[in-house]
């Protein structure tokens, strides 16, 4: 009989054993001593939206259908039910072109980018709010139960975060398990393809759990409502417009969630308390890289 391991689970799971992921540099340590150690590769992907290009975003070079396909959507470029007739990437040139049938044009809305606090340059456009009067979500319940289960698996889970740290996780979880787990240097990029893999996939939203290793903003408010997810939960804090948006669309909004802990800000009434906090061990101290939070 085999054993399962933390990847099992997933339908995706981290790749931090996949070379082109990372690199192994050597220097110095604190005492002057030689040590060898990995670091995360970083690499440009431009995306283009049939003729035009939309940008180039920095990232780890994994699934870059995805993340284009997440960026037009999250962005508002990609309508719901679009048809997109094809989604093409070269490597040699680092360029992905994602062609719809509907004729595009977004010469106006790309004068309106404006640059967020995100890592590795995350980018919201002026009208993206506008898109957010129309959301509603389903008030899904959760239970707490479900919140401890996920956490102590996702880190347990193999990543590039304990491998090298300098980079965020991003899971998308239904109930108790953990589904799709992406990595990448910005928290908006993982964001970003998981809402690929979704639309990819047509997955239903409504049943669905965003748990983040990054800060719980106003931008991943506003991604994780675009894309119909009712929960939001992270390893790290709050900013204050991110807890107005998501008691503004009804999103459960979960933080600084680690061991018996957590602390939610929106959707207090959706939460089952059916796990008894003495119960579940504390997060013990980990040997991975704090680079990511």
């Amino acid at each position: 009989m085999s054993v399962k391991t933390d990847t099992d689970a997933y339908l995706i799971a981290p790749q931090p054993g996949l070379a082109r992921l990372t690199r192994s540099v050597v220097g110095r340590d604190h005492t002057g001593a030689d040590t060898t150690i990995s670091v995360v590769e970083e690499r440009p992907l431009t995306i283009f939206l049939n003729s035009q290009e939309i940008v180039t975003a920095m990232t780890i070079g994994d699934y870059p259908e995805y993340l284009a396909l997440g960026f037009l959507r999250n962005q508002g470029m990609l309508r719901d039910g679009e048809d997109i007739t094809s989604v093409d990437y070269d490597e040699d040139l680092e360029v992905v072109v994602v062609r719809t049938a509907r004729k595009t044009n977004y010469e106006e809305k790309m004068r309106k980018k404006t640059r967020t606090s995100g890592c590795a340059v995350g980018t919201v456009f002026g009208d993206m709010m506008e898109g957010l009067e129309n959301v509603t979500l389903p008030q899904t319940p959760v239970r707490t139960s479900w919140l401890y289960s996920l956490s102590a698996q996702i880190n347990r889970t193999p990543s590039l975060y304990l491998e090298a740290g300098a980079i965020h996780g991003t899971v998308l979880c239904q109930g108790s398990r953990p589904l799709v787990y992406m990595e990448d240097v910005g928290r908006h990029n993982a964001v970003d393809k998981i809402a690929g893999w979704m639309l990819s996939e047509s997955s239903n939203a409504d049943d669905k759990i965003l748990y983040t290793t990054g800060r719980l903003t106003s931008e991943m408010v506003i991604k994780t409502a675009m894309m119909g997810i009712p929960v939001l939960a992270s390893r790290s804090g709050f900013t204050a417009w991110g807890v107005e948006i998501a008691q503004q669309v009804g999103l459960t909004l979960i933080g600084r969630m680690k061991g018996k802990r957590f602390i939610c800000l929106a959707g207090e009434d959706r939460l089952i308390r059916d796990a008894d906090p003495d119960s579940v061990r504390d997060e013990p101290k980990r040997s991975g890289r704090k680079g990511s939070e």
